[in-house]
């Protein structure tokens, strides 16, 4: 999804193709052997197999509403932001959504070790509207998309907790207009070889 949503708003062309990965299309195993998504060939042959690179390749092209960050000191908070997110917090939400492909009988451990993670957003965004600062950025955007997924995993527990903000924050993520165009189904792409 964050890699949409950056392509989106960098207005960078790119053709779109949807497929079922539990079927995996050839031609994607052709360019991308590891067979998750997303992938993104670019014209010069070289393959982006990574949200975040993804995000950067578009951003860097065409930042229009300024999401990159601007001095090394927000890059550095950006940089360590996401490492938190794609790391730590990423594991933690893994096993408390799908405990059992990790042999558990249920997340709640790991719920409780996300939680950490999420008062520490809800203490950035005490102090300040947004994780990258005064406006939505490329911390925001890398981060929504999983807040979102551990939030919809018990709803009713997410918002009886004591983090207003952050739950101010997701839910205008979830209404924003960005998010409603990358949440647009896409039919399945289907091989011209078939």
């Amino acid at each position: 999804m964050r890699a949409r949503l950056a392509l989106l708003v960098s207005g960078v062309a790119y053709e779109h193709r949807e497929v079922a990965l539990k079927a995996k299309p050839a031609e994607m195993l052709a360019v991308s052997p590891k067979g998750t998504v997303p992938v993104l060939c670019l014209p010069t042959g070289e393959v982006l197999e990574q949200s975040l690179d993804i995000m950067l390749w578009a951003l860097q092209l065409n930042d229009p509403q300024a999401w990159l960050p601007n001095t090394p000191e927000a890059w550095a908070l950006t940089h360590e932001g996401i490492a938190l997110n794609d790391g730590e917090f990423k594991a933690h939400l893994d096993r408390y959504k799908y405990p059992q492909r990790f042999g558990l009988a249920d997340g709640v451990h790991h719920r409780t070790q996300a939680t950490d993670m999420l008062m520490r957003w809800q203490s950035l965004l005490q102090a300040q509207s947004f994780l990258a600062g005064d406006k939505w950025g490329l911390l925001d955007a890398c981060v929504a998309p999983f807040v979102r997924q551990f939030a919809h995993t018990d709803r009713a527990w997410f918002e009886a907790q004591p983090w207003p903000q952050l739950a101010k924050w997701l839910v205008a993520f979830e209404n924003s207009e960005a998010f409603l165009a990358v949440m647009h189904k896409h039919p399945l792409w289907v091989s011209p070889q078939v």
